[in-house]
């Protein structure tokens, strides 16, 4: 496994970031799930191959993805050695400051997330979407309590447009308080929208990437037209990477080429394109089967060449934004 700093922060993060969202307790939005004994093995293998970073969010499985993610990593290793990150902003619970980033729920959410998680911190604390009905002047200044307190080591972002992630930092810096060093948001070769303002945006201002479905929903590891029980039954799939008007099946296609071509993977193709991007810190890779773990790190052996990331990157068509 390789490493690499997080942003221009000094913390060593492996260049593949473990998400966790497949894991926690079955719901009506996430039938496909995995529980504990499921998770362990995936969460070992990641280990065992020198993934230190992992991600999870208050809102993945109702909260039952932070507490296997809890328990599986306190068997993993001592907890100074893992990279733990989680998110707050979706709705906990029902009522009146039952989601956001006011800051009633941010200190109430912080703490939530430790007591499920079993530990007195977390390394990165992000804000999973932008929060219109709150200043940024009580986020930032919440989630700089939220450090100074020492339950966070780092804080970080999540989708949203490049000029209110500014109006975020901009606040932090007029009082002096803490800064978000990284930004996790939508990157793959079927979506390639955040090249336009945000990655530049995050290079120029030395804030790490972390990717987020870089695999496009699945569809870039495998043939167009097949499909998988996620695919077929998590509604954000249906709503998010369902686009009759773009070009994704000409990308898959050249992904396809490729990897017949190379003689690996689909998946490590597509991961190997969104590593090679100077700005990108850690992708996230989402697992359900140990296929999945190996796939994303194989990939970063993977080097493509400048005709190779050509010749993916044409097909392309730009398309409307989601993920927001």
């Amino acid at each position: 496994m390789q490493y690499t700093r997080l942003g221009k922060t000094g913390l060593e993060v492996s260049r593949i970031c473990f998400g966790c969202m497949s894991f926690g307790k079955i719901t009506d939005e996430r039938p496909w799930v995995l529980g504990l004994d499921e998770a362990r093995p995936l969460f070992r293998r990641a280990w065992d191959a020198g993934i230190n970073f992992f991600d999870t969010a208050n809102v993945y499985a109702a909260g039952t993805s932070e507490e296997i993610t809890g328990t599986i990593i306190k068997e993993l290793a001592p907890r100074e050695q893992i990279v733990l990150a989680t998110k707050v902003f979706g709705r906990m619970r029902p009522g009146p400051n039952g989601q956001g980033l006011n800051r009633k729920a941010i200190l109430s959410e912080i703490d939530n997330s430790l007591k499920r998680l079993g530990t007195d911190y977390v390394d990165l604390y992000q804000i999973h979407r932008w929060d219109g009905f709150t200043p940024p002047e009580e986020v930032m200044e919440a989630l700089h309590d939220v450090v100074k307190a020492g339950k966070a080591r780092y804080i970080g972002a999540s989708s949203m447009f490049a000029w209110q992630f500014a109006k975020l930092q901009h606040a932090a810096d007029m009082h002096g308080w803490t800064r978000f060093v990284s930004m996790q948001d939508q990157v793959s070769l079927t979506y390639r929208e955040e090249e336009r303002e945000m990655l530049p945006f995050c290079k120029a201002d030395g804030i790490g990437v972390l990717p987020w479905s870089p695999l496009g929903g699945g569809k870039l590891t495998r043939p167009w037209g097949e499909a998988t029980k996620r695919a077929t039954t998590d509604r954000y799939n249906k709503t998010m990477y369902d686009d009759p008007n773009s070009a994704d099946r000409d990308v898959v296609a050249a992904v396809e080429a490729l990897s017949k071509a190379r003689g690996i993977p689909m998946a490590q193709i597509a991961m190997a394109w969104v590593l090679a991007k100077d700005v990108v810190t850690a992708p996230i890779v989402g697992a359900s089967k140990l296929s999945h773990v190996e796939d994303a790190i194989a990939s970063v052996e993977v080097k493509l060449s400048p005709e190779e990331i050509a010749g993916l990157e044409a097909p392309y068509r730009s398309k409307t934004v989601t993920g927001f």
